[in-house]
């Protein structure tokens, strides 16, 4: 008997998973959050050496939950939150904190790149916008000592958390990264899934501070000199949280569709071997690499979902855990009492459609008897209403009648919020039994790399456990939402 590891490395913790690598079934998982740094309003960082720590914590405590020996691990896939950009030396130790992909520091310089957006696009597929890593690199080296200093003695490499992981799994060995963590970064052409030297040159980076790009299934490294795994496992999975779903959810074919509710949304089309432009605000993206071919995808970004959730905890303190939202939200006992009240979780900007990398979060329509109830179910429905302009933009793009929707993620517990989902979209929301889709796409992707399973099978181990679908009763109240919503993005936001 053997297991697969998998390693998710998400905005606000780790996860760890084992997987049986004959059935495919997941034996266990463990979490650990990690702290957010928040040097200033808009500015959002990690302590690599925190990540780090979370993930050699929660594989030492899974193996030892699970009684599962460390050398019965037959290979590792990672997954991650793609844009956060790491500037480490060649010892692998950490040159500045990691700038997150929520971060908005570089918002001026990217409005300054506003002329060349068409050209940005065309390479890229993506907006000019402060969340993807090319950016946040050309900062870093503009801004920290250590990184410019480096840079001039050659011992600075950039990477995002994969490539940093990697390469402290493997002893400072392999030092790579894969088609759809890349693509996130301005500085690759979609075509080739290469660097591109005419935008390394726009953004003033160094190739050779970048890892080498390489298929998303296949032998990245071994592990080497490490206290809690044996040396020679091997890495041959690797994914972007968002790709890792959409494979985790059998997303594998042209067509297939999933959104992930986790830190943010994220909504992924698979569009085969074609670069789908978008006309509606989306962004076209690499799915995976297999055998040298990229499969693409059409992709819609919420950067506020289940965080919407933590800010009530965290900093209003009007719940104790996450999970308290939805009962707290049922509360309301009559919607009309939720008739003008909407709430814009729009703390790190908006991302699809409308991409304004300045807006700012707010919650209108309060009155004197609004209470922690509203404000809670306010909460749920803002997330929903940010998600349905991404399916429309969908709908349009990819000129589907799209009638239901293949979600995971942590906030998918949350019954009610997927009710509303589909009472705002019209929809019927399918919910699979595994979650942990990220982490368990990336089980599948190293699964794939080390040739325990063939492609075509993945299909068969996806279950289904719920399915959620409109209320008729709430379809009316969620039609003037909808509009309400709309006309003030444009009057506040925009």
């Amino acid at each position: 008997m053997g297991y697969i590891l998998s390693i998710d490395q998400g905005t606000t913790g780790t996860t760890s998973l084992l997987i049986d690598a004959k059935t495919f079934r997941l034996k266990g998982k463990k979490n650990q959050e990690f702290p957010q740094i928040f040097p200033k309003p808009g500015l959002v960082e990690h302590n690599l050496n925190d990540i780090w720590a979370s993930v050699e914590q929660t594989i030492e405590s899974l193996l030892k939950a699970e009684n599962v020996q460390a050398e019965d691990i037959v290979a590792i896939g990672i997954t991650n939150q793609r844009e956060t950009i790491c500037a480490f030396d060649k010892t692998g130790r950490p040159l500045a904190n990691a700038i997150v992909w929520q971060d908005r520091r570089t918002s001026d310089f990217c409005d300054s790149l506003k002329s060349q957006e068409d050209f940005i696009k065309e390479k890229t597929g993506l907006p000019i916008d402060p969340y993807f890593s090319g950016t946040k690199m050309k900062w870093l080296l503009e801004n920290s000592d250590k990184v410019k200093s480096a840079a001039k003695s050659g011992d600075l490499l950039f990477g995002t958390i994969e490539t940093y992981l990697l390469y402290r799994l493997t002893g400072c060995q392999s030092y790579c990264t894969e088609g759809s963590n890349a693509s996130r970064t301005l500085l690759m052409n979609l075509k080739t899934c290469q660097w591109d030297e005419k935008l390394l040159e726009l953004f003033h980076i160094n190739k050779n501070t970048l890892p080498e790009i390489k298929d998303s299934f296949g032998h990245f490294g071994k592990t080497s000199g490490l206290s809690f795994l044996p040396n020679g496992i091997p890495i041959t999975g690797i994914l972007g949280d968002q790709q890792a779903a959409l494979f985790g959810q059998a997303g594998y074919q042209t067509g297939d569709m999933k959104c992930t509710y986790g830190t943010g949304a994220f909504m992924l089309l698979n569009t085969g071997d074609t670069i789908k432009k978008s006309e509606y605000g989306l962004l076209s993206t690499v799915a995976y690499v297999d055998k040298g071919k990229a499969i693409y995808a059409l992709e819609g970004s919420c950067y506020i979902a289940g965080a919407a959730v933590q800010w009530l905890r965290d900093n209003l303190q009007i719940i104790g855990k996450a999970l308290e939202v939805e009962a707290l939200a049922l509360e309301v006992g009559d919607l009309d009492e939720m008739e003008h009240i909407l709430f814009f979780p729009f703390f790190t900007g908006i991302g699809s459609p409308y991409w304004n990398a300045n807006a700012k979060a707010a919650i209108i329509g309060l009155t004197r008897d609004s209470g922690r109830p509203h404000m809670a179910r306010a909460c749920l429905d803002g997330i929903a209403l940010s998600i349905n302009d991404l399916i429309e933009s969908m709908r349009r793009d990819a000129k589907l009648e799209i009638s239901e929707l293949k979600v995971d993620g942590g906030a998918t517990n949350n019954n009610l919020l997927l009710n509303i989902q589909a009472s705002v979209s019209g929809l019927t929301m399918i919910r699979p039994k595994i979650l942990e889709t990220t982490g368990y796409g990336a089980a599948l992707a190293a699964a794939v790399g080390a040739k325990l399973i063939s492609m075509d099978k993945i299909a068969e181990l996806w279950e289904k456990d719920k399915e959620f679908i409109p209320k008729d009763s709430w379809t009316p109240f969620y039609e003037r939402k909808v509009i309400q919503w709309k006309k003030i993005i444009k009057k506040l936001f925009l």
